[in-house]
C-alpha cells in the first residue's frame, strides 16, 4: 500500500470509525452471534491474490459488527468501562503509523521518555507520592494491564525477599490476576494464603492478615508480598491499606495496591482519601487509564518505590542489545520494566487524552459518573422490590431483586439488547452490577436502563 493509498483508505477507515461511533445506539449493546457464527462467514482459506480494501471494510459491517458486542455502547454497564475516546484512538493512530519497537532508550529515545513524561504527570493527577516519579528512585511504567502490573510486583517481591518457600497474601475478593501471577512466578496456588474480609465491607481484616503471616512465620515460610485492593472488581471494596501497610512495614513485606478500576478516580480531589496510607507504606501501585479515564485499551500504569528489585528480577542484557546509552546507566530501558522484550508506544495515546481533556475534563468524566450511579441507586432504593448494596463510591451499584431470580432477570435484559449487565456473588447471594462510566452515558440512559429492569422483573 502506497502512502497515496494508505491516505484514500485512511479517510474511509476514520469516516467508518466517525460514523460507527456516532451511530452506535442503533445496535444492540450485547453481540446476538451464536457459537461459530462469524467464522462460518469468513472464507476457510486465505485469499491468492490481494483483495480491494473496501472489500475489507465491507466485510467489517457484513461479519464483523454483528459479532460485535459494544463496550463504547452508552447501554454499556456490564464489568467495568473500557473508555476510548477520539483523542485515545488518534494517540493509537500515531502509533501504530510509526511502528516503533521501544525495548530499549536507543530504539527510540521519544517512545521512552514520553512515556516517563505521562506516567509522572498521572501520578501528578492522582496526587500519588513523588517517589513515584521517574526522575526518583522508583517510576512508573504503562503495562498492558492490572494483571501484567501483579505479575511485575510479584516478580520484584519476591525478587526482594530471602527465604526458600515464599507466600503471598491476598484476600477472597482480590483480583484472580495474583493467583495466576503466583503460579506463573513458580510458587504455585498453594502458596497464595486468602485472608478474611469484613462480612458487611468486604474489605481485607488486618487482625487475621497477621495472624496468617505469624503462623507462616512459625512454620519457616518467607511473607513476600501482600496485595491490598482499591475497589476490588467484585463490588469496588476498598481495604485499609493504612493498616495493611503498617504490618506489611514491621515485617518487611511488598505491599502492592491493585487499584485497576477506581485508581484513576483520585484525579478528583475529594477523592483522594482512597489512597490513605498509599505514600507512606506502599511498594507497588498499579491501575489502568483503560478502564475509566477515556484512554483505549491496553494502558495500565504501574509504579514503583523502588525500581532495583524490580529491574533485578527481569533484567537479562543479551549482546545485541548493549549500546552506548545504556551502558553510561543515564536512560531507562522500559524493557527490564515489564515481562516481554518487545513494546509498543502506548505513551502516545495517554498523551494525547491528558492534552486533549486536561485535569477539569479528566475530572468532569469521573464525577459525571459517579453522579450518575448515585442517580440510579437512588432509583432502586426507592423501589420497594429491589435492594442496593450500600457501598457506591464511584461509578459500580450492586443491587439485586428481591421478588424474582436475579441471573433470569439479568438474562431477559441482555438478550433484549437495550443494555448489558454482568453480576457477582456476595457469600451465596448473588447480586447485579450496574458499572457506569462511558462518556456517552446520560441521565436518559440511566433512567432508561432502570425503567427496563422494572419492567422486566414486573413481568415475570
Amino acid at each position: 500500500m502506497s502512502p497515496e493509498e494508505f491516505r484514500h483508505y485512511g479517510k474511509q477507515v476514520v469516516d467508518w470509525i466517525a460514523d460507527y461511533l456516532a451511530g452506535i445506539e442503533q445496535y444492540p449493546v450485547r453481540s446476538r452471534a451464536r457459537p461459530g457464527e462469524v467464522r462460518a462467514m469468513l472464507p476457510a482459506h486465505p485469499p491468492e491474490r490481494g483483495e480491494p480494501y473496501e472489500q475489507v471494510l465491507a466485510d467489517m459491517d457484513r461479519v464483523i459488527l454483528p459479532g460485535i458486542t459494544h463496550w463504547q455502547h452508552p447501554n454499556f454497564f456490564a464489568y467495568f468501562p473500557a473508555n476510548a475516546s477520539g483523542p485515545g484512538i488518534l494517540g493509537d493512530l500515531l502509533s501504530s503509523g510509526l511502528g516503533v519497537q521501544g525495548m530499549v532508550w536507543a530504539t527510540s529515545p521519544a517512545c521512552t521518555e514520553l512515556e516517563t513524561v505521562a506516567v509522572d504527570w498521572l501520578a501528578e493527577l492522582l496526587g500519588l507520592p513523588d517517589h513515584f516519579r521517574t526522575d526518583s528512585a522508583g517510576g512508573g511504567v504503562i503495562q498492558d494491564s492490572a494483571s501484567s502490573a501483579a505479575l511485575v510486583a510479584v516478580l520484584a517481591a519476591l525478587r526482594r525477599a530471602e527465604g526458600t518457600t515464599k507466600r503471598i497474601y491476598v484476600s477472597s475478593q482480590t483480583h484472580s490476576a495474583l493467583e495466576k501471577a503466583a503460579r506463573i512466578a513458580g510458587i504455585g496456588s498453594q502458596n497464595v494464603r486468602t485472608v478474611d474480609v469484613h462480612p458487611e465491607t468486604l474489605e481485607m481484616d488486618p487482625a487475621r492478615l497477621r495472624t496468617l503471616i505469624d503462623e507462616d512465620v512459625a512454620a519457616g515460610l518467607t511473607p513476600a508480598l501482600v496485595c491490598a485492593t482499591i475497589g476490588t472488581t467484585s463490588t469496588t471494596a476498598i481495604d485499609p491499606v493504612r493498616a495493611i501497610g503498617e504490618i506489611c512495614r514491621e515485617r518487611g513485606i511488598w505491599l502492592h495496591v491493585d487499584a485497576a478500576y477506581a485508581g484513576v478516580a483520585a484525579v478528583c480531589p475529594e477523592l483522594r482519601w482512597i489512597n490513605d496510607g498509599v505514600a507512606e507504606y506502599v511498594d507497588s501501585y498499579a491501575t489502568n487509564p483503560h478502564k475509566w479515564l477515556l484512554t483505549n485499551f491496553d494502558c495500565g500504569v504501574l509504579w514503583v518505590r523502588d525500581r532495583a528489585p524490580m529491574i533485578n528480577a527481569l533484567s537479562i542484557l543479551p549482546e545485541f542489545l548493549r549500546n552506548a546509552a545504556t551502558e553510561s546507566g543515564q536512560v531507562i530501558d522500559y524493557r527490564d520494566w515489564q515481562v516481554p522484550l518487545g513494546r509498543r508506544f502506548r505513551a502516545l495515546k495517554l498523551w494525547s487524552v491528558i492534552r486533549w481533556y486536561g485535569a477539569e475534563g479528566l475530572r468532569e468524566h469521573i464525577r459525571t459518573g459517579i453522579a450518575l450511579a448515585q442517580r440510579f441507586a437512588s432509583l432502586v432504593a426507592a423501589e420497594p422490590d429491589f435492594e442496593v448494596r450500600g457501598h457506591h463510591p464511584f461509578g459500580l451499584v450492586c443491587f439485586r431483586p428481591l421478588r424474582t431470580d436475579v441471573l433470569e432477570l439479568m438474562e431477559r435484559v441482555n438478550a433484549s439488547g437495550a443494555l448489558y449487565l454482568s453480576h457477582t456473588k456476595v457469600g451465596d447471594e448473588v447480586w447485579l452490577r450496574m458499572a457506569i462510566g462511558a462518556p456517552t452515558t446520560t441521565e436518559a440512559h440511566v433512567d432508561a436502563a432502570w425503567a427496563a429492569l422494572r419492567a422486566a422483573a414486573q413481568s415475570r
